[in-house]
C-alpha cells in the first residue's frame, strides 16, 4: 500500500500511535466520566463533549504513563472499603463526641508519621483514605524524609497521640495490603507490631 505521494506508510509509527492511544484510553474515559458527572446530564452531547475535552486535555498536557502497576488484591481491596465504611461511622461518632463534650476547646495534634510507601499512587490512596475519616487530614507528605504530617482531632495526652499515630499506621497498612508491594506490606506490619 502506498500513500498519495507514492511512499509506503511507516507501520511501526502506526502501531506505536495505536499503542499510545490504547494506553491513554483509561485516562480519556475517566476524564469523560468526570465531565458528564460535573454537567449532571447523561446525554449524547455531554458524552461526546466529555470525550472531546478529555482528548484535548490528554493531548495538551502529556503526562508520562505510569510504568509501575499496582498489585491489586481484590479481597484485601474489599476489606479496605469495608474498613473505610466502618472508620467513617466510628470517626464521625468520635468527632461528634469531641465537639459536644469540649466544644471550641476541642484539641487536635499534628503528628509526624513514617511514610510506608515510595509509590506516588499508593501514597495518594493513603492520603485520600485517611482524609475520608472525619477528624483527620493529611497535611504534608515529605518524600525526602519518608514522613507525612497528619492532623488528628481529639488527642489530649500522650496516649491519645499514640492511638492516633497507630490509627494512621493501620490505615497505611490496610492500603498497602490491598495495593502495595510485598516489601512495603512487611515493613508496615513490622512497624505496627513495634508500636504495640
Amino acid at each position: 500500500m502506498t500513500t498519495s505521494d507514492g511512499t509506503v506508510p511507516d507501520r511501526q509509527g502506526v502501531r506505536g500511535l495505536a499503542r499510545r492511544l490504547r494506553a491513554r484510553l483509561p485516562t480519556v474515559v475517566a476524564l469523560a466520566v468526570v465531565w458528564v458527572l460535573l454537567w449532571g446530564t447523561f446525554t449524547p452531547a455531554s458524552i461526546v463533549g466529555g470525550l472531546l475535552v478529555a482528548l484535548l486535555v490528554t493531548a495538551l498536557f502529556r503526562l508520562p504513563l505510569a510504568t509501575d502497576r499496582l498489585p491489586v488484591r481484590p479481597l484485601r481491596l474489599v476489606g479496605l472499603l469495608l474498613y473505610l465504611g466502618y472508620d467513617l461511622v466510628v470517626s464521625g461518632a468520635e468527632v461528634s463526641w469531641q465537639v459536644l463534650r469540649h466544644g471550641p476547646r476541642a484539641k487536635g495534634a499534628i503528628l509526624a508519621v513514617p511514610l510506608l510507601s515510595g509509590s506516588d499512587r499508593v501514597v495518594t490512596v493513603m492520603a485520600n483514605a485517611l482524609s475520608l475519616s472525619p477528624g483527620t487530614m493529611a497535611l504534608q507528605i515529605d518524600h525526602d524524609h519518608d514522613v507525612w504530617y497528619v492532623y488528628a482531632l481529639g488527642p489530649r495526652d500522650r496516649a491519645g497521640v499514640e492511638r492516633a499515630r497507630r490509627r494512621v499506621l493501620d490505615m497505611q497498612r490496610r492500603v498497602l495490603a490491598a495495593l502495595g508491594d510485598p516489601a512495603e506490606v512487611a515493613e508496615a506490619q513490622r512497624l505496627m507490631e513495634a508500636c504495640r
